[in-house]
């Protein structure tokens, strides 16, 4: 009896352990669509990471607006975070070889790190083109170096007919994995940092 309690108290504090910030949990504990996940993870220590490209459906008919970009370090992994106003975009996210060329323009974007993961989300963009000014919804940095373990450095890379492209500088190509969140709708990708 005293040993089913204590396995009964010790599942309970193992589930509520299992939060993070808000509702920013590692993909692997909460109920969400995770796509581009890797078969085998031997040697990975970010359950379901792959260097494979992930690609995802659009969740909206409209042009999901961005509202914010973000990057920060937690343990074993970085996560980026693309969050939404209106709903989820479809992506395609995977690492690119140099140089890394504006969309629209085809100019070269400098881009710092050993490798390039490149984070396409269509139908998306960073400006509301249904109003007349064409307000930006996203008022943020084009371009930043987050307090991160291996992503260098953000850069937005374009915003061309409703395709919005931004570039993650990664210290070296590394397992990543993306899920999609909601309440914000949000793209999340967690890459591994713990080698």
């Amino acid at each position: 009896m005293v040993v089913r309690v204590l396995l009964l108290t010790l599942a309970a504090l193992l589930l509520g352990g299992c939060g993070g910030k808000g509702n920013e949990q590692p993909a692997s504990s909460v109920a969400t669509e995770t796509t581009g996940v890797a078969t085998e993870t031997t040697g990975v220590a970010l359950e379901g990471a792959s260097t494979e490209s992930a690609v995802g459906s659009a969740t909206v008919n409209e042009t999901a607006l961005l509202t914010g970009v973000r990057a920060a370090r937690h343990e074993g992994y970085d996560r980026v975070v693309f969050e939404f106003a209106n709903g989820l975009p479809g992506y395609d996210v995977g690492y690119t070889g140099r140089p890394v060329v504006a969309d629209g323009s085809g100019e070269e974007v400098a881009v710092q790190g050993a490798a390039v993961l490149r984070i396409r989300m269509e139908p998306a963009l960073d400006a509301d083109l249904t109003l007349e000014s064409a307000p930006r919804t996203y008022t943020g940095p084009a371009r930043f170096s987050p307090d991160a373990a291996v992503v260098v450095e953000l850069v937005r890379t374009g915003g061309f007919e409703a395709v919005l492209t931004w570039a993650a500088g990664i210290g070296g190509e590394r397992p990543f994995r993306v899920t999609r969140l909601a309440d914000p709708p949000r793209i999340v990708i967690d890459i591994d940092s713990s080698s």
